[in-house]
């Protein structure tokens, strides 16, 4: 315990300890280094000093999934019952080359893989595809999305056994996932031997900023009767309080000059501005950061995780295996925004007009703005203002995420030539808010915006302004929001193994998935609600607080004693007595459905070729996809117009090869050819849209998703080497290209008819099938080819070859390179991973470091356009330590974020300041304790 307990102690020493190691474990796997090993660390090498357990052992059974795959694969290996190697799996993930993570309040959320983003990397849990549905703090990280991702926040990692990634494809596997295949599995009880076995985990951590106490507590049971019969149960429950501080924008807002003189001509103050810059603020040529806001964004995070799984083998040759988990992730979450917001201006620039009532009389004054720069594009990058109207915003919500899944698995060994397995299953994820409340309230103040010279970095200062002063703010209003999305799936999945020889075996199959979502948003804003009539103007007295954070105080509303005050709560409707109108912002009103029947035929050898063995398979898969999408059609203010019902299909066959040639038992060459398939957006897909007509000439405009779209299609070929020496040594390099169609564009068509467009006539009064359309649009596949270029290499060791004490010591690195056309975003161009680890059969110690380049998110071709948007690069450290206490009990620390590095979010292409955040560094004390 004490080595634990002085890492702790020294955290500035261990920080310097991490980032060092980073530079050793480059220098150390070396292929100098690693030959070197190679020579002292024989295959047949049972050297007593040889570590086998712990990290090491988990990366020697990784390398052996990795070895033996035919496709290209890597994986990570628990190192222990209900002891993944990290406390998140997508921070696990990324440690794997080609891997990039995104994470959100310090913890790891969504993957990308192999030059692209994460829509096209599938997940699937014990051979089922697993259904993603996703809440995010930041609006522009794009809260609640309904796409293919899949974030990992939801399962705790203790429930896993291996995470295998799948980079090539082959036609044995269902068709999709064009980045690659991410496996989950759970323990299974008859592969841990027989008996009872069982693990227990708990950890207590803290983060600096939140301060709170984090308990995280795992268990696994496992009784295994004679390989026969056995029975594995998980749970990991986890609570913790999560935090994200920092200064953002709204990106930018671009006042007309007509906008600014009648600004002026209304009271604002430039006066005090030089002659050119008044010229130069009266132009309408400036951009103006939109915001100008400090923010918090707090939660409290309970998850919980439950996995069953019971095997049975009736008879020496079948096997049945019933998996079911359910998760649950619920999180209550505060924001607290202090930001400027005109009221008698535009957007939310950092100065204002003249308020009139029911506003007080501090507010019926206009700004005076005493200076401004900008720079060669025109963007404001400081601005001194007296007299600035701010806006203090208490967001809260409440989260709740589900997923269960249940899948019997079988395999059955008719013969020593012919096997079947397969399996049948079913699962639903949904993301329900029941509650997003927003609690605004109105500040008059001074600021002083600085962005620097290249508006990449934010300052706000407030001068003779006291911002926790209540005195200053008064009531605004209350909004209130609502959400829901609902995914389900269906598959079932057949595979038939004919051995025809020693060398060759014929593989075929069938499959069938049915995919439905739907969901839909309810916005209920203070003017229909009818609580700006009611609230705006009013005194704060009573129902504010101060809050705090790293960036600095504010005054904030307290919900429930506003509640109580205006007699309010949370509603999507009038309240008893009449208050408040009807809803009618409801939008994103929409079920799509996908059902799949797809077949395949492979051939698999395993021989000698010219002395060497080779291995591989070539086999195509056809499918058969019919997909409908029904949605609302709305129109002025969001109202509903109708109905779209809109189906589509596609079908195709996908040829695939992988290959694999041992040059020796130690060196690996492969190759792999394929196509595969990534399918549509579901955002594109939905068939919600709108209406409207022009008063004036009767022209009719509208929109909707394309239900018919054709999924993304790739050729790709990818070329590896690969070198294993030693107990747990691996040198491998591998290139890969795609070549991409099908990607999706806009399309606007003119004087086209109802019945083409398929808008349901209902949205237009009088409106018939052959009733022209004006102008109408919607997404379609458009023609061309981008390519993603990519390189890989990787690296671990163990430095047996040192004298004692190092020989303990070991290493695992990797670097990932990407070029790929700018059409293609959401990964970075180069990221690399490093580990410095040791271990000894009583304690261990490893430090990772984590880097990835800048990235895209969208793109535009305008220089000032926030349709350009990405993040800045980041570098995590992590580190984890233990102390095996005896054989069955072990302490443990982990340090997640050691350096709390900033996660900056940009826009435009000269990378102006979007959101700037920090969440703070997180340590766990624990133990595990096996049975």
């Amino acid at each position: 315990m004490t080595e634990i307990l002085v890492v702790q102690a020294k955290q500035t020493a261990l920080r310097s300890f991490l980032l060092a190691s980073a530079a050793a474990v480059i220098v150390g796997t070396t292929p100098h280094a690693a030959f070197a090993q190679a020579a002292a660390e024989t295959p047949d090498d049972t050297s007593g000093d040889i570590v086998v357990t712990g990290y090491q052992r988990s990366l020697r059974d990784a390398r052996a999934i990795k070895k033996n795959s035919v496709i290209q694969k890597d994986a990570i290996v628990a190192e222990d019952m209900a002891k993944f190697p990290e406390l998140n799996l997508a921070e696990s993930l990324q440690r794997l080359p080609g891997v990039q993570i995104t994470r959100e309040a310090g913890e790891g959320r969504r993957i990308s893989l192999r030059g692209l983003g994460s829509d096209f990397a599938r997940v699937q849990l014990n051979g089922m595809e697993v259904l993603g549905n996703v809440d995010s703090a930041q609006d522009s990280r794009g809260q609640r999305s309904r796409d293919r991702s899949f974030d990992f926040n939801i399962f705790a990692s203790e429930l896993f056994q291996r995470v295998e990634v799948e980079k090539t494809y082959e036609a044995a596997q269902t068709e999709g996932g064009m980045g690659g295949t991410v496996g989950l599995f759970t323990p299974k009880p008859l592969e841990s031997g027989v008996g009872t076995k069982g693990a227990i985990t708990g950890k207590i951590g803290t983060n600096q900023y939140t301060k709170d106490a984090q308990p995280r507590v795992a268990g696994l049971f496992s009784q295994n009767w004679g390989n026969t019969f056995g029975i594995a149960l998980s749970a990991a429950y986890s609570k913790r309080r999560t935090t994200e501080q920092g200064r953002d924008t709204y990106n930018y807002n671009k006042p007309s000059a007509s906008d600014l003189q009648d600004m002026v001509a209304g009271g604002l103050d430039i006066s005090h501005l030089t002659a050119a810059q008044r010229t130069k603020f009266l132009s309408g040529d400036l951009y103006f950061a939109d915001g100008n806001r400090v923010s918090s964004f707090d939660a409290s995070q309970e998850r919980l995780g439950l996995t069953a799984t019971v095997q049975w083998r009736p008879a020496p040759n079948l096997l049945l295996t019933l998996d079911g988990l359910r998760g649950q992730l619920t999180t209550h979450r505060d924001e607290y925004h202090l930001a400027t917001r005109p009221i008698n201006g535009t957007g939310s620039v950092a100065f204002d007009g003249a308020a009139g009532k029911p506003y007080p009389a501090a507010f019926q004054t206009a700004s005076v703005l005493n200076s401004l720069a900008w720079d060669a594009n025109n963007y404001v990058t400081a601005t001194d203002t007296t007299g600035a109207t701010f806006g203090s915003e208490h967001r809260r919500q409440l989260n709740k995420t589900r997923f269960s899944q249940a899948a019997l698995t079988f395999k059955w060994d008719a013969s020593d030539r012919f096997t079947v397995d397969g399996h049948v299953g079913y699962e639903k994820s949904t993301y329900d808010t029941p509650y997003d409340d927003k609690l605004y309230l109105r500040g008059k103040g001074n600021l002083v915006a600085d962005y620097g010279t290249d508006g990449r970095s934010a300052s706000f200062t407030y001068p003779n302004f006291d911002p926790t002063n209540a005195a200053a703010y008064a009531m605004d209003n209350f909004y209130y929001r609502a959400f829901n999305n609902s995914s389900e799936l269906r598959e079932g999945v057949i595979n038939l193994r004919y051995k025809l020889n020693d060398a060759f075996t014929l593989r075929a199959g069938g499959a069938y998935h049915r995919f439905k979502q739907d969901g839909a948003n309810y916005f209920y804003d203070g003017n229909v609600n009818g609580t700006t009539d009611i609230t705006r103007g009013t005194s704060v007295a009573g129902i504010t607080s101060v809050y705090n954070n790293s960036f600095g105080s504010w005054v904030v509303g307290d919900f429930d004693k506003a509640f109580t005050k205006y007699k309010e709560y949370h509603r999507l409707g009038p309240k008893a007595d009449g208050t408040g109108s009807a809803l009618q912002d409801i939008e994103q009103v929409v079920t799509t459905s996908e059902e799949t029947e797809s077949g395949y035929a492979q051939l698999d050898w395993h021989g000698d070729l010219f002395g060497m063995t080779a291995r591989g398979n070539v086999g195509v898969r056809g499918y058969h996809t019919d997909t409908q999408s029904i949605g609302w059609i709305q129109g002025d203010n969001y109202a509903y117009l109708g109905t779209a019902d809109v189906k589509g299909h596609y079908s195709g066959v996908l040829p695939a090869m992988n290959a694999v040639l041992e040059l020796t038992p130690q060196v690996l060459l492969r190759f792999a050819a394929a196509q595969n398939l990534n399918r549509p957006g579901l955002g594109s897909m939905a068939a919600q849209g709108s209406a409207s007509q022009d008063d004036v000439n009767g022209k009719i405009t509208a929109s909707r998703g394309n239900p018919n779209l054709k999924p993304y299609k790739d050729n790709t070929l990818d070329l590896a080497v690969e070198y294993y020496f030693g107990k747990a040594g691996l040198l491998s390099a591998s290139v890969y290209k795609k070549w991409i169609t099908n990607f999706i564009g806009s399309q606007q068509s003119d004087n086209i008819t109802f019945a083409d467009a398929g808008v349901p006539t209902s949205v237009l009064t009088g409106a018939t099938p052959s009733t022209i359309i004006a102008n109408f649009s919607m997404p379609i596949n458009v023609a061309g080819t981008n390519t993603v270029t990519g390189a890989e290499i990787a690296a671990q060791s163990q430095f047996s070859f040192l004298p004692a004490p190092f020989d303990h010591l070991g290493a695992v690195a990797n670097f990932s390179y990407v070029d790929a056309d700018e059409k293609i975003t959401g990964i970075s161009k180069t990221s690399y991973n490093a580990t410095l680890y040791f271990e000894n059969k009583l304690w261990g110690v490893r430090g990772s470091l984590n880097q990835r380049s800048r990235y895209y998110t969208s793109r535009s071709a305008t220089v000032m356009s926030s349709g350009t948007q990405g993040f800045e690069a980041t570098t995590y450290v992590d580190a984890a330590a233990y102390l095996n206490v005896n054989s069955a009990l072990q302490l443990t620390f982990n340090a997640v974020n050691l350096t709390n590095q900033k996660d900056t979010q940009f826009w435009g292409q000269n990378r102006y300041l979007y959101n700037q955040t920090q969440s703070g560094a997180t340590y766990m004390l624990g133990f595990g304790f096996k049975f």
